[in-house]
């Protein structure tokens, strides 16, 4: 597989690298971006591994929100690890009524694989994140996805609670670490989450492998690293008429866990849902995950 390249940008001492590729799995053209650190570069070839952090967008973004508003950039460098923005579906589809609505279908992938016609034959983002994102292996050698850690925001958020849930087990660890703003929390209560499932997923007995109320507390992975959360209290979609991220339920889920005191929950008065409380907050997230990677 080839990643084009369609913009190199310098940035804090690395380049941000605009991609695009096809996808065999999504059966779409899919970009992505990639920050590679000024490690990556300034190093010997024979030294140098450079571990990977995802960033898991939001319901509406493609791979430039992140990479132009959250303030990642420069924490990155300082650590020594690489940045990818995946984008959050497939797009320009031949899927009637698939640009309709802002909170399903295009630009709404949920990071799940559908099963449900016509979306099962390209929205597989799950696979999609899992087994072609690595690939970038290949064309930036450097890369290390054997230490990869895993963040997002709000459906973003959803996501990466569920890869880092649903792929370390007691034999395998995915993911070293998992951090998240704004996540929604648990799917299957809040009309986002009833939307997509009912959408994409071919039977409801399928619904709760994609919530991490439900997943956490079967949770049996090695790796019981601690989940780090930041929610702000003015977010609309937390405190307003419907809450769509129901944080309280992921708390009360992780009682009597693996889990149970190992999830980082910080409330924070006052912040939105926007990338300036995302932006507020980088700097804590690329260290968390900086530690589990063993790079502080």
């Amino acid at each position: 597989m080839t990643f084009t390249v369609k913009s190199e940008i310098y940035t804090f001492g690395g380049r941000l690298l605009k991609l695009s590729h096809q996808s065999l799995i999504t059966n779409s053209f899919m970009d992505v971006n990639v920050y590679l650190p000024s490690q990556y570069f300034n190093s010997p070839e024979s030294l140098v591994k450079i571990p990977v952090l995802i960033y898991l967008s939001g319901l509406t973004c493609t791979p430039q929100n992140a990479s132009e508003k959250a303030g990642l950039f420069g924490y990155a460098d300082k650590y020594g690890l690489a940045l990818v923005f995946p984008d959050t579906s497939p797009k320009n589809l031949p899927i009637a009524g698939s640009k309709d609505s802002w909170d399903f279908g295009e630009s709404a992938g949920f990071y799940l694989d559908a099963t449900k016609e016509p979306w099962s034959k390209y929205f597989q983002m799950h696979s999609y994140i899992l087994k072609e994102i690595p690939l970038l292996a290949k064309q930036y050698p450097k890369l290390d996805f054997t230490k990869k850690s895993i963040m997002g925001h709000s459906m973003g958020g959803l996501g990466a609670l569920l890869f880092f849930l649903r792929n370390n087990s007691e034999s395998h660890t995915e993911f070293q670490s998992v951090s998240c703003f704004a996540p929604i929390c648990a799917p299957m209560s809040v009309p986002w989450g009833k939307k997509a499932f009912g959408g994409y997923l071919a039977d409801e007995s399928e619904w709760a492998q994609y919530d991490p109320t439900q997943l956490i507390k079967k949770y049996q992975g090695i790796n019981t690293s601690d989940i780090l959360i930041h929610q702000g209290t003015k977010d609309g979609f937390y405190s307003g008429d419907i809450n769509q991220l129901q944080p309280e339920k992921l708390v009360e889920a992780v009682k009597g866990t693996r889990y149970d005191g190992k999830l980082n929950m910080n409330l924070v008065e006052g912040y939105d849902h926007s990338y300036y409380f995302i932006a507020s907050f980088a700097g804590e997230h690329v260290l968390h995950h900086a530690k589990a990677l063993g790079l502080v």
